[in-house]
């Protein structure tokens, strides 16, 4: 009898103590180990780490567009839209003042030639001297004709490349010439990235930069393209690779400064004459004429 009694004493007792164990574990706070956990730290850890020693070198550049001056030529079809929007407009709407006087004057002429005509209808102005419609329209004449609409075309200036006032009617981009290793290239303004600044302020500087000082109107602060390329095998380390350029869009907000040797002003579809194709591929996706 005493045996039975000793081992359910037993049992108790550890039931007593496995509890408490368990109990003040829990009160702790402690965590139980996971390898999720150390599998995630380290994760983070290497992001960061990469992060920091990118062999990647960035660069932002600036698209600047000077938006066309003129209107461009009408296309043949165009041309007769208009013409017979403008006739419809003209059936369509009412006599103005100057027609209306034309008209009075007229009928006033062919009574005079009936002898119908009494002078006394003219008033206090029938001793002064009056400008008939007809006499206006000849002053609207001559005057048209001595006024010199501005030339739309300047085959000088269209030929100079480095000018912001050849081809009025076409949209324009900026190309400047900057040394990339051991060569020069045409590029679209670029500079290099500098800690603490954001790529929109890179681009600014890219712009600011240049031998003539440009005034223009950033299209957000986010890029509009990427072109990434890797630097050749003899000169490529494990800390630097390559090259990522971050483009950004630009609209010339005002007049452009004295040419430049260094620049160059082109239409869209002269851009591939001076751009390297892949270079050109990636440009060519966010350029819009307008």
């Amino acid at each position: 009898m005493a045996a039975p009694c000793r081992r359910m004493a037993n049992r108790s007792l550890l039931q007593f103590f496995s509890h408490f164990s368990r109990t003040a574990v829990r009160n702790t706070g402690f965590r139980e180990f996971s390898s999720n956990s150390v599998c995630r730290a380290s994760l983070q850890t290497k992001t960061v780490t990469e992060t920091a020693t990118s062999p990647w070198t960035l660069v932002a550049a600036v698209c600047l567009q000077r938006l066309p001056v003129i209107s461009a030529d009408l296309h043949p079809l165009e041309q007769e839209f208009k013409e017979m929007m403008l006739q419809m407009e003209l059936e369509r709407s009412l006599v103005s003042d100057h027609e209306l006087r034309v008209l009075e004057e007229s009928e006033r002429m062919s009574r005079k030639k009936a002898d119908d005509y009494d002078s006394d209808e003219e008033g206090s102005q029938g001793n002064q001297e009056i400008m008939l419609a007809q006499d206006m329209e000849d002053a609207w004449e001559q005057k048209l004709k001595n006024f010199q609409l501005a030339p739309r075309v300047t085959a000088d200036i269209d030929k100079d490349l480095t000018s912001a006032q050849r081809c009025l009617a076409d949209s324009l981009f900026l190309l400047a010439e900057q040394q990339v290793g051991r060569e020069k290239l045409w590029l679209l303004p670029q500079t290099q990235w500098q800690e603490g600044e954001t790529l929109r302020q890179t681009a600014e500087r890219a712009l600011a930069s240049l031998p003539a000082g440009f005034k223009a109107t950033f299209l957000g602060n986010a890029p509009c393209g990427v072109y990434k390329y890797k630097l050749p095998k003899a000169v490529r380390t494990e800390s630097t690779v390559g090259t990522k350029v971050f483009f950004f869009k630009a609209i010339l907000s005002d007049s452009a400064p004295p040419t430049s040797p260094s620049l160059l002003w082109l239409k869209k579809n002269e851009l591939q004459k001076y751009l390297k194709p892949a270079y050109s591929m990636k440009v060519d996706r966010f350029i819009i004429n307008m």
